[in-house]
């Protein structure tokens, strides 16, 4: 063995030891930064408001599906001897409508609750303190991401199970494999709305554009899929319409190709644009 060769031999356990000391600093900085966020939520009481906003909202549509018929009678200004007759609630529909009050409702919650997420540490200077640090900038927005799941698919599964939970005590009996397959379309739905969140929140300064700026991109999604349903029926819009279908049907709906081609383009994008906000991230200063 030459000189060379034996220098390069001598070299390479260094280098496997020097590699692996980076992937447990990195990890280790993933896990400490994923703590700061979860503790940041729970000391903004966000761990606590959100959940219980999404329960209330969840417990609301069968209460008022079963009420209905009782409140338009004490409503008053009716003729003496109306009779009122209602076709008894589905529940199936009622938790449909429930989706839909999430996609309104809930939707815009999340989007506020996570609006400043970057732009707000920015703004702050808090996020240059963090990146000085032998801190990856991917490590920093994968925390940070990964603290908006945990709070949104925990949310939206408290609420829903509350709803679910409701619907078979005042209504009807749904089975438990729509629900979840409806609760996961709609949960991959919120994730790429909020991933575009945190990716306007890297880019903007202002917290209330992030907000509305993605806001504005799921609502031209959810048009163009309703609107144009063959033509856009593969974009993550049409997610919401699937968990629609996949609740209100009678058996547990197949996932066609269009469906699929919806899931597998969320995915991609949800990956495009988290790289996005990295890259924005990695090109935009800590402070602005």
């Amino acid at each position: 063995m030459n000189s060379a060769s034996e220098a390069q031999y001598r070299e390479q356990p260094a280098k496997r030891l020097r590699n692996a000391a980076i992937r447990r600093t990195g990890s280790s900085a993933f896990m400490t930064l994923l703590g700061k966020e979860c503790l940041e939520l729970l000391r903004s009481f966000k761990l606590v408001w959100v959940p219980i906003v999404f329960v209330v909202l969840g417990i609301m549509q069968p209460l008022l599906s079963y009420f209905m018929p009782v409140l338009i009678e004490k409503a008053g200004n009716m003729p003496e001897g109306t009779v009122i007759e209602m076709p008894p609630p589905v529940g199936s529909q009622v938790l449909a409508d429930t989706l839909s009050q999430f996609g309104l409702m809930g939707l815009l919650i999340l989007a506020l609750a996570f609006m400043g997420i970057v732009s707000g540490e920015r703004n702050s200077g808090a996020s240059a303190l963090v990146l000085v640090k032998p801190v990856s900038h991917t490590s920093y927005l994968l925390s940070k991401w990964v603290s908006m799941m945990i709070l949104t698919w925990g949310s939206l599964l408290l609420g829903y199970a509350a709803a679910w939970y409701y619907t078979w005590l005042l209504i009807d009996f749904v089975d438990v494999g729509p629900f979840m397959l409806s609760y996961v379309l709609f949960g991959l739905w919120f994730t790429f709305v909020l991933t575009a969140t945190l990716l306007f929140s890297t880019f903007l300064r202002s917290a209330a554009g992030a907000a509305f700026s993605s806001l504005g991109v799921a609502v031209l999604l959810s048009m163009l899929a309703g609107l144009m349903p063959k033509y856009m029926g593969w974009s993550p819009g049409a997610l919401s319409g699937l968990a629609y279908q996949a609740v209100t049907s009678e058996v547990l709906l197949p996932l066609n190709s269009v469906s699929w081609w919806s899931i597998a383009t969320a995915v991609i994008g949800i990956a495009v644009l988290l790289m996005g906000s990295v890259v924005l991230l990695k090109r935009a200063p800590a402070h602005d």
